[in-house]
């Protein structure tokens, strides 16, 4: 039996044009006056017969530390806002569902930003698998740049980039396997990152997707609304599209990392509801 717990590790508030794609993308986002609600910071614990498998590991309290945030990067000075304490990281939380993070095997980063990685610290004993074209863009200086925070991730930290093989998983033209079973799908959601990944899990006739950034929401999903943090908007559109290809096909059940409807969308089963 596979089960998919939500770990939410605090909130997030971020402008309006980030969640929204406006005129000016990114650029917008420094000047717009308009905050969303506060957004939950969710990861995932698959409970699975031959291991637990997490995805992404949230945000770590040390943001409300003077200084963890680059002072000199315009986005973290302008454009987000945190709340989190040290028991709403993933790692106390797991505990509290029985899980050691210490002995979870498999951990998944859907990308490299800072409130999917900021747990990363939780997991010393796992197999850490990502992106390698997430590996690249994220680290040095012009990762920072990006807004990726490498200074901030374990000494000990050794990712191991994601070999996808040509092989079609619905309508994703390439995929990985986790599981032998093969229902535990890792697959390349380019969009909001260059490297951005998601996770589908296949369980009781339905597909779940562990979405990541892919969009904010699952309205924003089905209104085909990307992102103004994404470098491409037709690359983003490109991925949505398949995400909506894909639900056409399987029954599915969408959640993304900061829609606050994800976990009731979860615990109901509530596949997407998009035109033919």
């Amino acid at each position: 039996m596979i089960r998919i717990h939500p770990i939410q590790t605090g909130c997030v508030q971020v402008k309006t044009a980030q969640q929204r794609r406006k005129i000016g993308g990114l650029l917008r986002v420094f000047i717009d006056r308009e905050w969303t609600e506060w957004l939950p910071i969710y990861c995932w614990a698959i409970e699975h017969p031959e291991g637990v498998i997490v995805v992404d590991t949230g945000e770590t309290a040390r943001t409300s530390e003077p200084n963890y945030f680059p002072y000199w990067h315009p986005y973290y000075r302008l454009a987000i806002r945190m709340s989190l304490s040290s028991e709403q990281e993933i790692g106390p939380q797991l505990h509290k569902i029985g899980i050691d993070s210490q002995q979870v095997p498999t951990v998944i980063l859907t990308h490299f930003h800072h409130d999917h990685a900021g747990g990363l610290h939780h997991f010393p004993n796992s197999n850490i698998l990502v992106s390698w074209n997430e590996i690249m863009i994220a680290q040095g200086f012009f990762g920072k740049l990006r807004g990726y925070l490498p200074h901030r991730w374990p000494e000990w930290f050794a990712p191991i980039p994601i070999e996808f093989k040509t092989v079609s998983f619905g309508s994703f033209g390439r995929s990985y396997a986790l599981t032998e079973a093969g229902d535990v799908v890792v697959v390349p959601t380019p969009g909001h990152t260059p490297g951005h990944i998601s996770v589908v899990v296949k369980t009781e006739g339905l597909s779940y997707i562990l979405a990541g950034d892919t969009s904010y929401t699952e309205e924003l999903l089905i209104k085909r609304e990307p992102d103004a943090v994404s470098p491409s908007r037709k690359t983003a559109i490109q991925t949505i599209d398949t995400i909506l290809q894909y639900a056409q096909e399987e029954p599915t059940v969408y959640l993304p990392s900061h829609d606050p409807k994800s976990v009731e969308r979860l615990k109901n089963k509530q596949t997407i509801k998009c035109a033919p």
